[in-house]
């Protein structure tokens, strides 16, 4: 089918789709990480906090003691997140070749779902916070290595399409968070005294959204435009087999280096490692990428303390709005601004550097009124320098990750484009596990 006949996506309901899904990928992630308020309270020791109220503890009313369980859960659950993630994103390379596309979007779309019922069950029930604990960590566990296998799965699918349809993934994926992050507001602004009443209402809400994007993964292959990508890369191959027997025939007379050259340029069976070379650059910006910012978010920011409250309402809202509404509306923004600029250019060397020195906003955010802390002195005391580092950081690191993203399938050949495209998905997903170890020690060093 000639370019002038390509059909066009009609009220860009593909690329709606996509971005639907892209929101489905990041959800679930999302939602138990904005809730890390309610997890918390749930993994309190009722013991100490006994003994702290008997000993008129301060510090302990203040709310700086904490139980082991409630230190860590950020940091294990991070972990508990990357490192699944990581792995079904390394084995989707195996799974998309054996399993097929629709058992892989369609299987980790349901399971989500139904482990996101089960979180929403979870918060009537009565357990001991270590099997609270316990319970919730294999549940992140399993419902990353679904999104994993969701991610992985489509970002090769968008790059099938034209460069510009994997903005609305990213997109998408900005949004999981603002949307969990909003969500949260609404949910402490209903005025429920208890954590657990809000909640239920929060995990169902999820599990609505998710429930959107099976439908729309439905609707996905009756899409003429889609359809016409979708045959365009399964008839590919033959063409290109057809053009390599051509071309050895001509070069058979002009010498075996040249025959070599055409056979990479017919690109019949181009082995992993080669298509990885031509996007090296930017799969190590991604994942240098998300090294940076999961190696300090949530573990540090999301115990930073307002110090212009003074006990009033927005010390409630601190944390949910400033730390995750602001970093996932910025984040979401600079996703959403690869749609319209794509600067720096793909074989730009400034786009890598720039990746590079988002590092600063480690010790930047360590410096903020982290509590409790042992080690760094707060240097950067005012709730506005907080502010400030979280929009830089965010929105940093929604565009030039969104930018290699999309340049990566875009610098190999046609029928290479959805290998490139999980290989990103791939270093995306090894930035994220090795920014959850990070984390451990970054918290740690404050």
């Amino acid at each position: 089918m000639s370019a002038a006949n390509e059909p066009q996506d009609k009220y860009h309901a593909v690329w709606l789709i996509f971005f639907i899904l892209g929101l489905g990928t990041l959800l679930p992630w999302n939602f138990f990480m904005t809730a890390t308020m309610y997890f918390t309270s749930r993994l309190k020791d009722p013991e100490m906090e006994v003994r702290a109220n008997l000993s008129g503890n301060v510090t302990a009313a203040m709310g700086s003691t904490r139980s082991v369980l409630e230190a860590k859960f950020n940091n294990v659950m991070t972990l508990c997140a990357m490192v699944p993630l990581l792995v079904f994103t390394c084995l989707n390379s195996v799974l998309h070749q054996r399993i097929p596309q629709k058992m892989r979007v369609m299987g980790s779309l349901v399971a989500i779902l139904v482990l996101f019922l089960l979180t929403a069950v979870m918060v009537k029930v009565s357990m001991s916070p270590i099997s609270f604990f316990a319970i919730t960590m294999i549940k992140i566990v399993c419902i990353n290595s679904f999104g994993a296998v969701l991610q992985g799965s489509l970002f090769g699918m968008a790059g099938l399409l034209p460069t510009s349809y994997t903005t609305p993934i990213m997109s998408g994926q900005g949004l999981a968070g603002t949307f969990a992050a909003f969500s949260m507001i609404c949910a402490l602004a209903s005025g429920a005294e208890n954590p657990q009443d809000s909640a239920f209402g929060y995990f169902i809400t999820a599990c609505a959204v998710i429930l959107v994007a099976v439908f729309s993964y439905v609707l996905l292959p009756k899409m003429e435009f889609f359809q016409h990508f979708l045959e365009g890369s399964e008839s590919k191959p033959a063409s290109y087999e057809d053009n390599k027997l051509n071309l050895l025939d001509k070069e058979t007379q002009e010498g075996k280096g040249n025959v070599e050259h055409m056979k990479e340029e017919s690109g019949s069976n181009v082995s992993i490692l080669a298509i990885f070379k031509k996007i090296r650059v930017l799969a190590i910006s991604v994942s240098f990428a998300f090294t940076v910012t999961i190696g300090v978010f949530p573990a540090v920011p999301a115990d930073i303390k307002s110090t212009i409250a003074n006990g009033g309402p927005w010390e409630k809202y601190f944390i949910p709005v400033s730390c995750f509404l602001l970093f996932n509306l910025t984040d979401w923004a600079g996703r959403s601004l690869t749609a319209v600029c794509l600067w720096p250019g793909k074989d730009s060397k400034l786009l890598p550097a720039l990746l590079g020195l988002r590092v600063v906003f480690i010790p930047l955010f360590m410096l903020c009124n982290v509590q409790p802390r042992s080690y760094l002195p707060v240097f950067f005391e005012h709730d506005a320098w907080f502010i400030v580092f979280m929009i830089l950081f965010a929105f940093s690191n929604g565009y030039l990750a969104s930018l290699c993203m999309c340049f990566g399938p875009k610098k190999v050949l046609p029928h290479e484009a959805e290998t490139a495209g999980a290989i990103m998905a791939f270093f995306l997903s090894l930035g994220l596990a090795l920014g959850a170890a990070l984390s451990f020690l970054t918290r740690s060093l404050v």
